[in-house]
């Protein structure tokens, strides 16, 4: 394989999900109806957690970053679809496809190590509540959530160097509806074995890890809590269980494109669409909508903006009477 950088191939075209209208279509009105309706719930989330002092607790400290890495983390590719389905010619500059895989891969693999640290809060809040406040104190905390940006960061940054070291002399087709690794590779004008495995080493290791750590967390707390005679044995069962299906949800997808060599299937365009635009919007949405004190604090804060809101209606009716 050639060290070098010899790309000559300056723009990619993206042959879209599908090429039925209709399809196209009904995928374009589900984005734009996720987009509408769960894009402004994140910010809500986001609003909540930082302007309520009641909610300082380390899990509405990760329910409010969950909330802002999904809200990055669809901005990467649900806008650009919706453009896309507009347009004519679906084209990507060079630099605008590696800056979308750059951006994907880091927000994606940051939000998998959050997930895990969710589950470690869970963990000690359940099997060790008498350690709780040492361990999960604000120190660790912050330093839980440098180590996600950082694991995303190097995690992504590896993916990018790999590929701009390829050359890229056409053609410039990109099966899909996003740049990323698996479609991207194999547009190389040279042998990429070597780097599909150094890919799928890099993003399949931290995907599977991070499963596996999901998995085993909440298996111990499952354990835990069905053997426990506590008042809130159901609401936890209840709590655990749902994240343990949304977790196979998100990652069951990941696993499937990045664990294996980058060999084009069938299905793959249907898991990169459920992976990188709804299950992304429905994630904090499913975690947050389960915790009480958090819908309480979202009616108050909703509340207190439709009086202000009104009052000021009012004033400046009376205003204009004047």
């Amino acid at each position: 394989m050639k060290t070098e950088n010899s790309t000559v191939v300056t723009e990619f075209i993206l042959l879209g999900l599908t090429q039925s209208q209709n399809i196209q279509l009904l995928v374009c009105v589900l984005i734009l109806l996720s987009c509408i309706i769960i894009l402004p719930g994140d910010f809500l989330i986001i609003l909540t957690v930082r302007s309520d002092p009641g909610l300082t607790a380390p899990l509405y400290f990760f329910l409010g970053n969950l909330a802002f890495l999904d809200a990055s983390y669809s901005f990467t590719v649900a806008p650009r679809m919706l453009v896309d389905f507009l347009s004519e010619k679906t084209v990507i500059s060079y630099r605008g496809c590696i800056t979308q895989l750059f951006f994907l891969h880091f927000l994606g693999g940051g939000e998998g190590l959050l997930l895990v640290a969710m589950a470690f809060d869970r963990y000690i809040a359940i099997c060790r509540p008498l350690h709780y406040s040492t361990v999960m104190n604000p120190r660790t905390c912050c330093a839980l959530l440098l180590v996600l940006w950082l694991g995303g960061f190097v995690h992504s940054i590896i993916q990018v160097a790999l590929i701009l070291r390829l050359p890229f002399c056409g053609p410039n087709r990109l099966d899909n509806f996003f740049c990323d690794v698996p479609q991207v590779i194999k547009l190389a004008c040279t042998d990429t074995f070597v780097v599909e495995l150094l890919m799928v080493f890099n993003s399949g290791l931290l995907t599977l890890l991070c499963f596996l750590g999901l998995l085993a967390s909440y298996a111990v707390i499952l354990c835990h809590v069905s053997g426990s005679a506590s008042e809130g044995k159901s609401k936890a069962l209840s709590t655990c269980t749902t994240h343990v299906i949304i977790i196979l949800l998100i990652f069951g997808p990941a696993i499937f494109i990045y664990t294996r060599p980058f060999t084009a299937l069938s299905a793959d365009k249907v898991d990169s669409f459920f992976h990188t635009v709804i299950f992304p919007l429905m994630n904090p949405v499913i975690y947050t909508l389960r915790n009480q004190e958090v819908k309480v604090s979202m009616r108050r804060i909703l509340m207190d903006f439709i009086i202000r809101s009104h009052e000021g209606e009012i004033l400046a009716e009376n205003h204009s009477l004047i």
